[in-house]
């Protein structure tokens, strides 16, 4: 189970590192600046530092084997999982316009387009689902369900 949860953590993070660098590249930076963004850089790079930091004790806890780790990581993920909620709450109505816009006709010219706006839906429903299954797997490996 201990490697189940590094292989789902892996590729959330895959997926996370894509929206990221979307983000970024389309500009997120100086949007959210100007108010065009609808996701906050603290909340997005506190969502990528303390699941890196999760994932970083997580692989401490797999060669190490110190049950508080496993702990630890499953602490780390629960404020992940709450920033990840509130990106894509804020998310939704970007998606929602943009699924709006395409249905009739063409943009208006001129209006900023979040940078946000280009994360594609598989990206993002992915990241949520092995999101989910990688903080399940960790909270039953630090209950010690399944052995260690």
């Amino acid at each position: 189970m201990e490697i189940a949860a590094l292989i789902t953590w892996l590729v959330t993070a895959v997926g996370g590192f894509y929206m990221l660098g979307t983000w970024i590249a389309r500009g997120g930076v100086a949007q959210q600046k100007a108010g065009e963004s609808r996701l906050p850089a603290p909340v997005l790079f506190g969502h990528f530092l303390l699941a890196a930091a999760g994932l970083v004790v997580w692989i401490i806890y797999l060669f190490a084997d110190a049950h508080g780790l496993a702990w630890l990581a499953f602490a780390l993920l629960v404020p992940v999982a709450l920033l990840g909620f509130v990106m894509l709450a804020r998310w939704i109505p970007v998606h929602r316009a943009r699924v709006a816009r395409l249905g009739s006709g063409p943009a208006a010219a001129g209006a900023p387009v979040p940078a946000e706006r280009h994360f594609p839906v598989a990206v993002v429903a992915g990241h949520g689902l092995f999101a989910v299954v990688t903080v399940v797997l960790v909270l039953l490996t630090a209950l010690g369900v399944g052995g260690s």
